[in-house]
């Protein structure tokens, strides 16, 4: 939690307002934005711009991660498991023999997020979010209200915010995979890396405060990040689960024989946790087609349902393949280097591309774009310190913090040593 805000506040805040002004100051796509506001090399910078696919091969498996969410949504309303290995049994089972409940439940949300995306950025996007968002925030603090009736509670609050320094370390070493996993965290809850937020900085108001508006997503991110915190822990900590589960496990496995405790209540619990979970991974995903969407309208002059189309075809079958790398029958025909495809789009995005653009978005900004447009659209939110203050940053602290980050977790910074030293 620490390092998540540490590094949310001196490198994605910093690398987000520099994303945020390419697409601001030229309201263009993520590919003409890079061309149209490079002093130099434009058509090389241009290339730049295609890190949006990232945001695409996010979707492919993430949406199917929230059928698995849509299932458990189905699910909760009837039997809830009643010990971990009872749930876990029934999570293994969706995942290895359970296909045509992985494949209807991924196939809405597939229309769910394109009908979405199709209505436009006003109609569809903020539409959604301006119903989605609230009703998040109202699920999760009642639940947060009921979290507050258990002694769990005290102790999920001491585990997310009483700093434990020794995991910072592993055989007297730096933990560099914790170090990139609050990294990685940071950037994804951000949308940052993959030109998400380029794109949209493209539609923002003329006089908007960049600052001001930037601040506001990263504290409503935190707070939606905490709050989800407290109820899960709450409830491991309450009834002795392993606090010590990651991603699905944890979620999918442990939660959900938690809540059966609750009789009737746990129903309800779950239902709610899972509609809200719901909620935010719908308003992400709908946020990551767009920048390709957006770009194909432009270079093609074709309509949006189009564009969506084509998009739509590839998500859609790489969505099918990620399941069928979990089922038993052909796991073994998309596994490629004992990792399922599912895995390897995880490992992609996170390890690789967004820590990359990230790292090319602040050469570019730092160096390649006029001060000048940038002191313009900067200097009357942050003054002319605070700007010098973030262009030191965005020019040398945070790529250099990004790349050992990344070489370290590639097993790369090894070699670099032996070269130079």
């Amino acid at each position: 939690m620490l390092l998540y805000l540490v590094l949310t506040f001196l490198v994605a805040f910093m690398v987000f307002l520099g994303e945020l002004s390419i697409g601001k100051i030229t309201q263009k796509d993520a590919v003409n934005a890079f061309s149209d506001l490079a002093k130099s090399n434009k058509k090389a910078w241009g290339f730049a711009g295609f890190f949006m696919i990232g945001a695409i091969l996010i979707v492919c498996f993430y949406s199917v991660v929230i059928g698995w969410i849509l299932k458990y949504i189905y699910s909760s309303f009837f039997a809830l498991p009643n010990s971990v290995s009872e749930a876990g049994d029934l999570f293994g089972n969706l995942l290895t023999k359970d296909l045509l409940s992985q494949i209807i439940c991924f196939s809405i949300v597939f229309f769910m997020i394109f009908w979405v995306v199709s209505k436009g950025i006003k109609s569809g996007i903020e539409k959604m979010n301006v119903w989605m968002m609230p009703s998040l925030f109202i699920l999760l603090i009642l639940m947060l209200l009921y979290s507050f009736t258990f002694d769990g509670f005290v102790k999920a609050f001491s585990f997310l915010f009483k700093p434990d320094f020794s995991v910072l370390f592993v055989e007297d070493k730096l933990n560099i995979k914790l170090i990139l996993d609050a990294l990685g965290l940071s950037f994804f809850s951000l949308s940052m890396g993959v030109c998400v937020v380029l794109t949209y900085a493209a539609s923002l108001p003329e006089n908007i405060n960049v600052i001001k508006s930037t601040l506001s997503i990263i504290f409503i991110n935190i707070l939606v990040g905490i709050m989800m915190g407290l109820i899960v822990f709450t409830f491991v900590f309450e009834y002795g689960a392993n606090a010590s589960e990651q991603g699905p496990g944890l979620i999918f496995v442990s939660l959900m024989s938690l809540f059966s405790n609750l009789g009737i209540i746990g129903n309800i619990l779950a239902i709610a946790f899972f509609i809200a979970l719901l909620f935010a991974g719908l308003t992400s995903a709908v946020s990551m087609i767009e920048p390709f969407a957006f770009y194909l309208i432009n270079k093609f002059g074709i309509s949006r349902k189009l564009a969506l189309i084509y998009i739509g075809i590839f998500v859609y079958i790489m969505g099918i393949f990620c399941i069928l790398g979990f089922n038993n029958e052909y796991s073994s025909i998309f596994t490629f280097f004992d990792k399922s495809i599912f895995d390897i789009l995880d490992y992609l995005t996170s390890n690789i591309l967004m820590p990359l653009s990230a790292i090319i978005t602040c050469i570019f900004v730092g160096f390649f774009v006029e001060v000048n447009k940038l002191k313009t659209l900067f200097i009357p939110y942050m003054g002319e310190f605070g700007f010098k203050i973030w262009l030191l940053f965005i020019r040398f602290i945070c790529p250099i913090v990004i790349l050992i980050i990344m070489l370290e977790n590639l097993g790369l910074t090894k070699y670099l040593k032996s070269m130079f030293f």
